[in-house]
C-alpha cells in the first residue's frame, strides 16, 4: 500500500466538515470514499477495503462508537475517532472500543489532521511489511508472542490484542528492560507525538495489561516507571 494510494473512508453526518476534510486528504493523492451515517459507513466497509477510516463519534442511525466496535471485531484497519467535544470522557471511549486516535473538530488545524493522517498510514504500512518478515517467536514464562503471525498466548490461552496494543507490546519487547517514555511510545508506535495526549499510552497499556497480566495490578511483564514510562521487564 503506497501512502499516496491510500484509500480512506470518511464518516461525517455533517456537509461543511466533509468539504473541509476532504479537500487535504484528495491533495495528498488519496482517494475519498464517504458516509454520512453509521449504517452507510459500514455497508461502505463491507464493499470495499480501506487503508484508514475517518469515524465522527455522533452519528445518525448508528453512533461512531458502535460502528467502531463492529469494525474491530473484523479488522485492525486504522481507525480515527472524530469528536465535536472536548471532554476526556469522549476521547478515552473512543481508545477503549478500539480507536487508535481521536482528533477534537473544534481544536485542530488542518495541517494537525493531515500529519495523523500520515502517521497511521505509515503505521500501518510498516506494520504490513513486518508481517512479512520471518521473525522468532518470543517465550517469557507463560507468555507466547509470535510477532510474524501476530499471534498472543497467555497461560495456553490465546488472547486478542488490537492493532495497538500489539504493536505496544512488540515495542516494549524488543529491548527488555528499556525505559520507553510516553513521548518515545506515541512517536514509535503512533508515528508522531508533536499532537498527542501522553494519556493515550496510559489506555492501551491498561488495556493490554487486562489481556495478559495474571493480575493488572501487580504486573508481572510491563512495569510503569514512575513519571516516565513503561517498560517489559528485563529477561
Amino acid at each position: 500500500m503506497a501512502l499516496a494510494k491510500a484509500k480512506i473512508l470518511l464518516v461525517d453526518d455533517e456537509e461543511a466538515i466533509q468539504r473541509l476534510l476532504r479537500f487535504p486528504l484528495e491533495r495528498e493523492g488519496y482517494q475519498v470514499v464517504q458516509a454520512r451515517d453509521g449504517q452507510e459507513a459500514l455497508d461502505a466497509f463491507a464493499r470495499e477495503k480501506f487503508d484508514l477510516i475517518i469515524l465522527d463519534l455522533m452519528l445518525p442511525r448508528i453512533d461512531g462508537t458502535e460502528v467502531c466496535r463492529r469494525i474491530r471485531t473484523e479488522s485492525i484497519v486504522p481507525i480515527i475517532m472524530l469528536t465535536a467535544k472536548s471532554d476526556e470522557f469522549d476521547k478515552v471511549l473512543g481508545l477503549e472500543i478500539g480507536a487508535d486516535d481521536y482528533i477534537t473538530k473544534d481544536r485542530f488545524s488542518l495541517r494537525e489532521f493531515r500529519s495523523r493522517v500520515r502517521a497511521q498510514l505509515r503505521r500501518s504500512e510498516m506494520g504490513s511489511h513486518a508481517q512479512a518478515r520471518d521473525v522468532e517467536v518470543v517465550k517469557v514464562d507463560d507468555l507466547e508472542v509470535d510477532l510474524p503471525k501476530r499471534n498472543v498466548v497467555v497461560r495456553e490461552t490465546k488472547v486478542d490484542l488490537t492493532y495497538m496494543e500489539f504493536e505496544l507490546l512488540k515495542t516494549l519487547l524488543s529491548h527488555p528492560g528499556r525505559v520507553y517514555s510516553r513521548q518515545l511510545l506515541l512517536q514509535v508506535v503512533w508515528g508522531d507525538s508533536e499532537y498527542r495526549d501522553p494519556r493515550t499510552v496510559d489506555v492501551h497499556i491498561r488495556h493490554l495489561r487486562e489481556k495478559i497480566e495474571r493480575d493488572p495490578k501487580d504486573p508481572e511483564f510491563i512495569f510503569t516507571v514512575r513519571n516516565i514510562g513503561y517498560k517489559f521487564r528485563e529477561l
